[in-house]
């Protein structure tokens, strides 16, 4: 994607289709009772699909295009935006990573790590690994590519485990304990520097952007993640044209952006699909006994809740919302109640899931956006498959 005309072009053409269609993804789908949108065809379709196929198209971008491109044709033509992923360092240039040094990182993690590497360009500026944890990326490269690292990480605990395991295998990786938000956690940014940010969060991440540009870092390698995780209620763009955009967005609205999901097992699944049944449920006793139709959340709770007794969830739910119960409530009914009303949000989740990636496309075209104005050369690019992470969208930037 060269020049900023083409990144322009990139976010007109997002922030044009978000706005065309936000009736379809800027909504809550439990505050619904019935589909709310007036399109037969749709309606028709989603009551069509049967409930075992619902998860699959979900998680897949080529079902949905399948089964929903007659609907919404120009939604999946964005990613023709993206840098085709073909350059970055040649593979002789990194070495395979032995067993040992591998040990302890989950298989989809090494995996993500292994396709971000690929996409570094060629570099011989010292690394810097943002919100590292352990530094399981800054250790692994900088044993491939035979380069120090400083990893900045805020929890001591991570820091302490991320320098044993770097001293253990003699790898060149110095640790600093510091919080990113603070001027002592931008104090690590240089401006020879290749800054590496491998799924950092919402806030930490606008900072680093925010910082590198102040500091003037040579080069920028940054995969977002949970784009909600910010300070204040509404998403503040970062570039001038985002801010020229009347797109508001509420942490809810952000929320869509990471709402893939490939990594779950079939418990977890089962869980939440519970978790929603029964929150729909106390939702359907909350109105027959008030006659406050409104939906009203209910703070997050672990999940083994969903493994035990609904009445119990129940009557947590209740209290608060301090709200009197029945001496026996019928159970049974509202449950049933419940799960009919689950089958209905969950058509409602499935369109509004084709526009989770032109949401984070939008959010990521801002960022990119703004790196040109500081006058970086930028592309974006998914930098492994979506089932290896729903989040493998890359920011690189260089300073010209």
């Amino acid at each position: 994607m060269p020049g900023n005309a083409a990144l322009q072009q990139a976010f007109d053409s997002c922030s044009a289709l978000l706005t065309q269609y936000k009736a379809y993804w800027q909504l809550v789908p439990f505050a619904c009772q019935q589909l709310p949108w007036d399109n037969p065809a749709l309606a028709e379709k989603l009551l069509s699909l049967p409930e075992q196929q619902l998860a699959a198209i979900d998680q897949s971008p080529l079902l949905q295009q399948q089964h929903f491109t007659a609907f919404f044709d120009d939604l999946f033509k964005l990613d023709s935006y993206l840098t085709p992923a073909d350059n970055g360092l040649p593979a002789s240039e990194l070495k395979p990573v032995p067993f040992w040094l591998a040990n302890g990182i989950g298989g989809r993690k090494l995996q993500q790590i292994d396709a971000f590497a690929r996409r570094l360009p060629a570099s011989t500026l010292p690394m810097l690994e943002w919100c590292a944890g352990k530094g399981h990326l800054g250790r692994l490269l900088a044993w491939q590519l035979q380069r120090p690292v400083t990893s900045i990480e805020w929890q001591q605990q991570l820091c302490a485990d991320g320098s044993a395991l770097a001293s253990q295998f003699q790898i060149p990786q110095r640790f600093v304990h510091a919080d990113v938000l603070t001027a002592e956690g931008s104090a690590v940014l240089a401006p020879q520097q290749q800054v590496l940010a491998l799924h950092a969060c919402g806030q930490l991440h606008i900072k680093l952007l925010q910082q590198a540009v102040a500091t003037g870092c040579q080069q920028l390698n940054i995969v977002p993640c949970c784009y909600h995780l910010i300070p204040d209620e509404h998403y503040q763009p970062l570039s001038t044209l985002g801010q020229q955009h009347d797109l508001v967005l509420s942490q809810h609205d952000l929320k869509l952006a990471v709402q893939g999901q490939v990594t779950a097992g079939a418990r977890i699944e089962k869980l939440r699909h519970t978790e929603v049944q029964w929150r729909l449920a106390y939702q359907a006793l909350r109105a027959d006994l008030t006659g406050e139709t409104d939906y009203r959340p209910l703070s997050s709770v672990a999940k083994h809740w969903f493994s035990g007794d609904f009445a119990e969830f129940g009557r947590w739910a209740a209290e608060q919302h301090q709200l009197p119960l029945p001496a026996v409530p019928d159970w049974q009914h509202y449950l049933q109640q419940g799960a009919a009303h689950a089958a209905l949000v969950r058509r409602i989740e499935l369109v509004r899931h084709l526009f989770r990636r032109p949401l984070e496309l939008w959010l990521m075209l801002d960022r990119a956006l703004f790196l040109e104005q500081y006058g970086y050369q930028v592309t974006l690019a998914a930098f492994c498959d979506y089932q290896v992470t729903p989040r493998n969208l890359l920011l690189q930037a260089e300073r010209h």
